[in-house]
């Protein structure tokens, strides 16, 4: 539960902030692998940063109540969610 917990922090601490325009072109530590088409899709990114915050959140609850079956179940559910958006915004290494 405890990672859960962790999860769908993160998932409601305003991740897509750390997004701004101009980050798929930067370089820091690493270049960056985010695609153009993050900035050109917005509704799309919406939509599936809703369904990842949901996810985490529907983690957070199954995961409290220490049912295993259900706990593996949403886990599938919110790797789906996290595959989404890596699957259309983010470049292979």
């Amino acid at each position: 539960a405890a990672s859960a917990n962790v999860v769908a922090a993160v998932a409601n601490s305003g991740l897509g902030a750390l997004f701004a325009p101009g980050t798929d072109t930067g370089k820091g530590w690493k270049e960056t692998r985010l695609k153009p088409e993050f900035f050109r899709e917005p509704d799309k990114v919406r939509q599936i940063g809703s369904n990842f915050v949901q996810q985490a959140n529907r983690m957070q609850q199954v995961a409290a109540g220490g049912d295993k079956a259900a706990i593996a179940a949403q886990f599938q559910e919110l790797g789906k969610a996290c595959k989404a958006c890596h699957d259309n915004y983010r470049r292979d290494e």
